[in-house]
C-alpha cells in the first residue's frame, strides 16, 4: 500500500468536505435574504455536494482496507458504490428543482437583493472549480474514481454557476420575477444529466465493463519485451476495484518446460508489467502448455520437440490477447 499516496487523497476529502459546508452555510444564508430559487437549487447542489464528499471520504478509507479473507480482491469496489449513490443524489437533486421552479413560475414570490446572490455564487462558483480540478488531477494520479467523479461533479457546477449568474443578472436587470424560475428549470435538467452521466460510467465500472484503453497499453508492454519461449498470451482480463487493477491472463509455453522453469517465466512477466505498468496491480497468471498446432507461429528456436518449422510471429492484439484460445494445449 503507498501510505504517502492514501493520506493525500483522505487529506483531500477532508478539504472538499469542510469547503462544502462553508459554501452551503453561504449560499442558503444569501436564499433566505434573497428569495431567488435559482439560488436555492445552488445551495441544494451544495448539499449534494456535503453529503457525497462525506461519502466519499468513508469509501476512500474503506477502499484503502487491505485484503481479508471476506474480501480477497479487497474493498475497491466501495468507491464506486458512493459514486453511485452521489449520481442518485444528484438526479434527485434535480428533480426536486424542477418542482420548485414550476411552483414558483405558477405562484411568483418577490425577489430582492439579488445582486448580493450574485456576487455570492459567483465566488463559490469559483472555490467549486478550483476544488474539482484538484480533486481529478489528485484522483488520476491515484487512481481513485471517488475523487475523479466527486471532481467532476464539482466542476459541473461551475459550468451551470456560470450560466446561474448570467440569468441572476438579467433578473436583476429587467426586474421580471419568472426568469428566476425558468433559470431554475434549466438548471434543474443540466444537474439530472450531470447525475445520469456519473451513474451510468460507475454503473459500468460496477458491471466490469472492459477497458480497452488499459488492454491496449498492456499488449504494447508485453509485445515489446516478449520473450521467444512466450508462444503466446491469451484470456487477459483486467478488472478495476477502487484504485487497483487486477489482471487475469494465460501465458502459452512450450510444453517440455517444468514447474519451475514455467514459474520462473510466469515471475518474469510479472516484473516486465510491474516495471512499466504505472498503476497499483494484482496479477494472477495461469500457465497453458503448447502443442504441435503452434509451431509454425513460435519463433523459439532451441525447442526439442518442435514438429513443423516455424513461419511467422503473429503480432499480439487487444483482440488476440483478450480471446480464450480454442486450440487445445
Amino acid at each position: 500500500m503507498n501510505t504517502t499516496a492514501d493520506s493525500i487523497k483522505i487529506k483531500v476529502q477532508k478539504r472538499i468536505v469542510i469547503i462544502s459546508i462553508v459554501l452551503f452555510v453561504a449560499k442558503i444564508s444569501v436564499f433566505f435574504i434573497t428569495n431567488s430559487v435559482g439560488i436555492l437549487t445552488d445551495a441544494l447542489e451544495s448539499i449534494v455536494n456535503i453529503v457525497t464528499a462525506i461519502i466519499s471520504l468513508y469509501s476512500i478509507r474503506v477502499a484503502l482496507k487491505p485484503y481479508d479473507d471476506d474480501h480477497p480482491f479487497g474493498h475497491g469496489k466501495v468507491e464506486m458504490l458512493s459514486a453511485s449513490l452521489e449520481g442518485i443524489l444528484i438526479i434527485l437533486a434535480g428533480i426536486f428543482i424542477i418542482y420548485e421552479s414550476v411552483s414558483r413560475f405558477i405562484e411568483p414570490a418577490p425577489i430582492q437583493q439579488i445582486d448580493i446572490g450574485i456576487w455570492v455564487v459567483a465566488i463559490a462558483g469559483a472555490i467549486n472549480f478550483i476544488m474539482g480540478y484538484y480533486s481529478i488531477r489528485v484522483g488520476k494520479k491515484h487512481n481513485s474514481i471517488a475523487l475523479v467523479s466527486g471532481g467532476k461533479h464539482l466542476q459541473s457546477d461551475t459550468y451551470s454557476t456560470i450560466g446561474l449568474v448570467v440569468g441572476l443578472f438579467i433578473l436583476y436587470i429587467t426586474n421580471i420575477a419568472w426568469i428566476d424560475s425558468v433559470i431554475a428549470l434549466l438548471f434543474g435538467v443540466i444537474i439530472i444529466a450531470t447525475g445520469y452521466s456519473i451513474l451510468k460510467q460507475t454503473i459500468a465500472n460496477l458491471m466490469d465493463t472492459a477497458d480497452f484503453m488499459l488492454i491496449h497499453k498492456l499488449v504494447d508492454i508485453v509485445w515489446k519485451y516478449r520473450k521467444t519461449s512466450w508462444v503466446d498470451i491469451h484470456n487477459v482480463k483486467i478488472v478495476k476495484y477502487g484504485n487497483t487493477h487486477h489482471i487475469d491472463c494465460d501465458l502459452r509455453l512450450p510444453k517440455y518446460f517444468n514447474i519451475e522453469e514455467a514459474h520462473t517465466e510466469s515471475d518474469i512477466l510479472k516484473q516486465i508489467i510491474a516495471q512499466h505498468y504505472d498503476m497499483r496491480f494484482d496479477i494472477t497468471i495461469h500457465v497453458d502448455a503448447c502443442n504441435e498446432s503452434f509451431c509454425h507461429e513460435c519463433s523459439h528456436v532451441d525447442c526439442p520437440i518442435r514438429e513443423h518449422s516455424f513461419i511467422e510471429q503473429k503480432p499480439w492484439t487487444v483482440e488476440s490477447i483478450t480471446k480464450n484460445s480454442l486450440k487445445k494445449s
